[in-house]
């Protein structure tokens, strides 16, 4: 979670002033970080778990175990970066929730994706 609470201090997020902060955990253990980057086009801003998760793609990684996210509130991850963390972690993947004041919550994916439409679907309707 320290990783995570490191990268929210680098957000980019003059608009919104909304920094969050995410480490994803590959299964060879390496970590990668990410932060926030805004955009005035705003439909051009990424978030934080999105840069970690291409942060590992970049570095060869194509799946992660873990993730930790550090809000300024206790916001979960939106919906676009829901469907890239399927993606690369899986349903079960883990994911650690946490808010400046020391709160912390944990998560699988799966609770905050229900009914998900990912990869094995694909798999599934081209064999």
């Amino acid at each position: 979670m320290a990783l995570a609470a490191e990268a929210r201090q680098r957000a980019y997020a003059p608009y919104s002033r909304y920094q969050v902060g995410a480490a994803v955990r590959t299964p060879d253990g390496s970590v990668y970080v990410g932060c926030n980057v805004e955009n005035a086009s705003y439909g051009l801003t990424v978030c934080a778990e999105r840069v970690a998760v291409f942060s590992a793609v970049a570095a060869g990684h194509t799946r992660v175990t873990q993730v930790a996210i550090m809000t300024p509130s206790r916001g979960a991850p939106c919906g676009a970066c829901r469907q890239v963390l399927l993606e690369f972690g899986g349903a079960d993947l883990l994911i650690l929730l946490a808010d400046p004041e020391g709160g912390l919550r944990e998560r699988r994916l799966a609770d905050l994706l229900p009914e998900a439409f990912g990869p094995d679907d694909l798999r599934a309707a081209n064999s």
